[in-house]
């Protein structure tokens, strides 16, 4: 199979990552079926892909044709067979449930053509174990979009277990016809490359949660002139129990450091879980929190933040999930913006970054925040 072969896309789900996901495929000229269990859904995805596309044509970015094409050949969806039976890549993207993915992917492999590449776009899972409910391993593979789905470049591609180069060429292929930037994962490992690089640092920021000092205020204060969105700001926007949900699974995957902190599970169960509700460290009831800067910590600063990514990173190197330090650089610059760990490494320098690493280690008695062999080595060419 060749990108040639892929005419229509089946995605499976119509929420925010699911809308957005079918857009792109719009945009890039394929046939694409848009599925979720109830017609509301449905209807509120096409709404979301009307939108987007009336925006983009009214910054001159699509012209009207190109509007009307792309909703011509759009197939919303609610029967799940009837959207996945002449379909050559089929994006399932359901909520982080591996149950229900698993229940998915078995559906599919039942319904929709042999030749069909199944992906998910899980952002943590194992894909996997994701394949292992399938007969078709070898067609399943990870397609991690990052949201929103349109504007950002990031696509992870991850190879499971039983992936076929075949297989992963292929979705790599459909993302650059896409105009996004892929990046391969060569071993599929909880978080893959951008949730896992950021995975300690959100630990950090629970920690001191936990501890009570600095507070969320003081401590984005900090960091408010250089960052278009500050730390604790950014768990708000994420939403706390999603936060909860990741951290749960890497602390069962990863390491048990990762185990959510009491502070954190406080927030969740009193559904105090930021933007979404309104309320979470910060107030969103009027849209979004001012951050009071006038007492910025000085007990931590963006080095911190930045030791714990660049080590986070080089575990990525020794694990084998990624043999280029390149393609970390290229998967954290284009799902979120800002700079590839190894590229701002180089400008700091490794002995100040280890120092910060064991810095942490010892503060907080976490061994994740420990220095890797690689990062006291400080040998890494981008």
């Amino acid at each position: 199979m060749k990108l040639e072969d892929v005419k229509k896309i089946a995605v499976l789900g119509a929420g925010a990552m699911g809308n957005g996901i079918a857009q792109v495929g719009l945009m890039a000229g394929f046939k694409v079926a848009m599925r979720d269990i109830d017609q509301k859904f449905v209807d509120k995805g096409v709404s979301s892909i009307k939108d987007s596309l009336a925006k983009l044509a009214s910054k001159g970015k699509l012209t009207e044709d190109q509007v009307k094409d792309c909703l011509a050949r759009l197939d919303p969806i609610v029967d799940l067979a009837s959207a996945v039976k002449d379909a050559d890549l089929i994006i399932e993207a359901a909520p982080e449930d591996i149950d229900l993915k698993r229940k998915i992917f078995a559906d599919i492999d039942k319904l929709s053509p042999k030749h069909a590449i199944l992906a998910s776009n899980t952002s943590t899972m194992s894909i996997t174990e994701i394949a292992s409910a399938t007969t078709r391993p070898e067609k399943v593979v990870g397609m991690h979009f990052f949201n929103p789905a349109v504007l950002l470049k990031l696509v992870e591609v991850i190879k499971g277990g039983k992936s076929s180069d075949e297989s992963i060429q292929v979705t790599y292929d459909v993302a650059k016809k896409m105009n996004k930037i892929p990046v391969i994962v060569k071993k599929d490992s909880p978080g893959f490359i951008y949730n896992r690089v950021n995975a300690p640092t959100s630990l950090l920021l629970q920690q001191i949660l936990d501890k009570g000092t600095p507070k969320p205020d003081d401590f984005d204060a900090a960091f408010k002139a250089f960052m278009p969105m500050t730390p604790f700001e950014l768990l708000d926007y994420v939403g706390l129990d999603i936060i909860l949900h990741t951290q749960t699974y890497f602390s069962k995957t990863l390491s048990p450091d990762y185990t959510p902190t009491k502070a954190l599970r406080n927030l969740v169960d009193a559904g105090t879980l930021g933007k979404k509700t309104g309320k979470g460290l910060f107030d969103w009831s009027a849209g979004r929190p001012t951050i009071n800067i006038s007492s910025p910590t000085t007990e931590f600063d963006a080095t911190h933040m930045i030791a714990l990514q660049v080590n986070e990173a080089t575990k990525l190197l020794e694990e084998g999930v990624v043999d280029d330090p390149k393609d970390i650089d290229i998967a954290i610059a284009n799902g979120g913006g800002g700079i590839g760990p190894f590229t701002v490494a180089k400008s700091i320098g490794y002995e100040t970054l280890v120092k910060k690493c064991e810095e942490l280690a010892e503060k907080f008695n976490l061994g994740v925040f420990k220095p890797t062999k690689t990062m006291r080595e400080g040998k890494i060419n981008v």
